[in-house]
């Protein structure tokens, strides 16, 4: 007996409280697990349970009643589904993770905390704030305190710094040079802990990879440090090790910069001006990238691979060892040489001679190879006992396909020519133009521009490139990002370029070059290899193409030349149609539904079914219940944003 009433109970409790929300959940089409199905459900028995209860009680009679409660209750059980997906969208509630993301959360608003307090201590406090300080503070000062604030943070905010001093086009002079200054230099990590790193990255113990493996660190930076080894079959090689614990501490900081770009981009119109938070995400992809050595091996690869296509570049490029590298370890031939910081040139010739040979690595990789080293710092790059440089360190490594390249190209050459026309279509071509440009006034402030720098007896500097930076964020051209990391990479080689040889004129350098590569590529053999492939190219087209013309000559002389016009010939286009004329056909029928219940309210005629209701109240009133299902789920799919 009690399992009859058990299942009896059970029946009740799916036909009453799981099938109208199940229902109504089918009607809006929301996603919905298990958990807001029954509360959904349990909602709507409410309603229903109120709003009939005490007529049950009273009369005794379910059966005329029972359309009416499962509709009341759908109809509950929606509204219930609709206002938790408006206020809690699905996913957005996690309790399980919420649980466990507990100590991160506390230890990033421990750090949040700790990262406001260094700007607070520097005076930067009144500008997280999106308040300026009276009276003015020098952009000197202002400059130095952001440093310091950024050196105390730590390497999340020193890396940051470091790209923001690269960003010409974004930051007064001032700014770039003492953010240029910032250091990314620690203490080692422990031995114990870099030996752990290595044994957990490649799989094995150093004994059985390595013949020797040096345990004090040739360098050491808050990412990684570099230790010196020897394979078993005597290569001496370079092993980089990340410092155990960094990942985290990164993702952590990364978050918080985010956060406060968002804040400033809301709260000041500099923020805004700057695109904080465009720069955030470009920064946050960059650092997760440097993150992972196996992005550095890949990048070290296609530059050595695109260099020796060409016959050789000049420099030297390490060797990766791939099957001993992984994404915290990571394997290469060793470079014997001294750091462009400390390195002296044999004499002044030597010095142009290098620098001369470093910026055209550069340039050839930019136009030609379309993969760069976008951070060719000091640090970077090794001077070698017979006199060559080698690069190291492609964490940061830029990629330009063939159509920025040609446009880059372009840009070049208008500078050398100091044509103000040419110039506006080149940099209309490589940065992302607003739809409201000023192309006018846009050439006469180019014009400007040329006359003031690009005219005769006038020589380029440094100050040319922070001018037309400035005319580009003034007419809010965006530069993309692969644009933006050549001007980096060039903007870092100059520094370097300047301690080899203080005469080098890079501009100058950059603009010979620019005429060289053009007047190759016009020359009279590439003109004939470039016109023979245009032509093959086109062979295909050329070959169809008088027959074409036959047809559409014999077609107009008899009157048949017709076009045929498919509207919704695209699926999507034929989708949103499809959607568009659901919905108002939705709406129409909820609507019909409605006036025929109120029609069939206001009717006192009929068979009755009980005391006090009618059949046709009872039509009215299931038919207003349906109706108004129709509407809310027309109404809440409308709310949403079509696919």
């Amino acid at each position: 007996m009690w399992i009859t009433g058990a299942l009896v109970g059970i029946l009740v409790f799916l036909l009453v409280v799981v099938a109208p929300a199940v229902v109504g959940r089918r009607l809006l089409g929301v996603r919905a697990g298990v958990v807001r199905i029954a509360a959904a459900g349990t909602c709507g028995l409410a309603v229903s349970g109120g709003l009939f209860g005490p007529r049950l009680e009273k009369s005794g009679e379910l059966a005329p009643l029972l359309s009416l409660m499962v509709g009341v209750g759908m109809l509950a059980s929606m509204v219930v589904l609709v206002s938790l997906d408006v206020m809690l969208p699905v996913g957005s509630v996690r309790p399980l993770g919420w649980v466990r993301s507990v100590r991160g959360r506390i230890a990033r608003a421990r750090r949040y905390s700790q990262v406001v307090r260094i700007a607070a201590r520097h005076g930067l406090g009144p500008y997280l704030r999106g308040r300026r300080r009276a009276p003015a503070v020098r952009h000197e000062l202002l400059a130095r305190e952001l440093r310091q604030a950024l050196q105390a943070g730590g390497t999340t905010f020193v890396k940051l710094g470091q790209l923001m001093s690269t960003r010409r086009d974004l930051l007064p002079e001032v700014y770039v040079e003492e953010l240029s200054l910032l250091q990314d230099q620690v203490a080692p990590a422990p031995w114990n802990e870099v030996e752990a790193q290595v044994r957990e990255g490649l799989g094995a113990p150093l004994p059985d990879l390595f013949a020797s493996f040096e345990q004090v660190p040739l360098a050491a930076a808050s990412i990684a440090q570099v230790h010196a080894a020897v394979l078993h079959d005597g290569t001496e090689v370079i092993v980089k090790v990340q410092r155990p614990g960094i990942p985290e501490l990164v993702e952590r900081d990364l978050d918080i910069v985010g956060r406060l770009a968002a804040a400033l981009a809301d709260r000041t119109a500099w923020g805004r001006g700057l695109g904080l938070e465009e720069l955030a995400r470009g920064f946050a992809v960059a650092l997760r990238e440097e993150l992972d050595f196996r992005v550095e091996g890949r990048n070290m690869t296609s530059v050595r691979r695109a260099a020796q296509a060409r016959g050789g570049s000049g420099v030297t490029v390490p060797v990766l060892y791939g099957r001993l590298s992984s994404e915290r370890v990571l394997v290469m031939s060793r470079v014997e040489g001294t750091s462009l910081g400390k390195a002296v040139p044999d004499d002044e010739r030597h010095g142009a001679e290098l620098a001369e040979t470093l910026l055209t690595v550069l340039l050839d990789q930019i136009m030609l190879d379309g993969v760069f080293h976008a951070d060719p710092h000091p640090g970077n790059i090794l001077l070698q006992p017979d006199g060559r440089a080698a690069l190291l360190d492609f964490g940061s490594v830029g990629r330009i396909d063939a159509g920025l390249r040609e446009a880059m190209g372009g840009l070049f050459l208008a500078v050398d020519r100091g044509d103000p026309l040419a110039l506006r279509e080149a940099l209309l071509e490589v940065t992302d133009r607003p739809e409201d440009v000023d192309e006018q006034r846009l050439l006469r402030a180019l014009g400007q521009f040329s006359a003031r720098h690009l005219g005769h007896g006038s020589a380029p500097d440094v100050e040319m490139f922070s001018d037309l930076f400035r005319l580009v964020a003034d007419f809010r051209l965006a530069v993309p990002p692969e644009i933006a990391a050549v001007f980096r990479a060039l903007a870092t080689l100059e520094g370097t370029l300047v301690r080899l040889s203080p005469g080098f004129n890079t501009l100058e350098a950059s603009r010979a070059y620019a005429s060289a590569r053009m007047a190759d590529r016009l020359g009279p053999q590439k003109v004939r290899d470039t016109a023979r492939d245009e032509l093959i190219a086109l062979l295909p087209v050329l070959r169809r193409l008088p027959r074409r013309l036959d047809r559409l000559g014999g077609a107009l002389e008899e009157g048949r030349l017709g076009v045929n016009v498919r509207l919704f010939a695209d699926p999507r286009d034929r989708r949103v149609a499809g959607e568009l004329v659901g919905r108002v056909v939705h709406a129409l029928v909820g609507i019909f539904l409605g006036f025929a219940g109120l029609e069939l309210l206001g009717m006192d005629s009929g068979p009755r079914v009980s005391e006090g209701l009618g059949l046709y109240g009872l039509m009215g009133c299931n038919l207003l219940l349906l109706s108004a299902a129709i509407v809310l789920r027309t109404v809440y799919v409308t709310s949403r944003p079509m696919d």
